[in-house]
């Protein structure tokens, strides 16, 4: 018997909701936010991203690089996101979904810019207790295993 409707995982959804917004905005849609979806749309995708239907307009008007200061925070911390993502692919979601609707943003991206290595980011960062969490863990891609 088919499965018309295959269970994914967060990690493909979330991929599968940045692919749509790329699509979407690379098609010069002037639109910001998921207005072309009715509601009832809006609702399904949401729940079936675990999230409330004002977290994903969030995430949307953010657009599909919004997590990328967290790429860019567990390559600092020698994390290689594929491989968490794989691991973990709801915590992984949970650290993007954080992230993307961070309010200290800016203060991320310039303490980045600047230097990479200052601790800064450990006093307003909302993942810094996983990302500390999983740093400590042995990861197959650091060959501590």
């Amino acid at each position: 018997m088919s499965d018309l409707h295959p269970v994914a995982s967060p990690w493909q959804m979330f991929d599968g909701l940045r692919q749509w917004w790329r699509n979407w905005r690379g098609a010069d849609s002037s639109l910001t936010e998921l207005a072309c979806c009715g509601e009832y749309e809006v609702e399904r995708m949401a729940r079936d991203l675990g999230m409330p239907p004002s977290e994903l307009r969030k995430i949307a008007n953010r657009g599909p690089d919004a997590a990328d200061l967290l790429l860019r925070r567990m390559t600092e911390l020698n994390l290689d996101s594929k491989e968490v993502a794989a691991t973990a692919p709801g915590t992984f979601q949970d650290l993007q979904r954080l992230c993307t609707l961070c309010e200290s943003r800016r203060q991320c991206a310039r303490d980045l810019g600047r230097d990479p290595t200052d601790k800064a980011w450990e006093e307003y960062c909302p993942n810094v207790a996983m990302l500390k969490l999983l740093d400590s863990l042995p990861w197959a891609s650091r060959s501590e295993w």
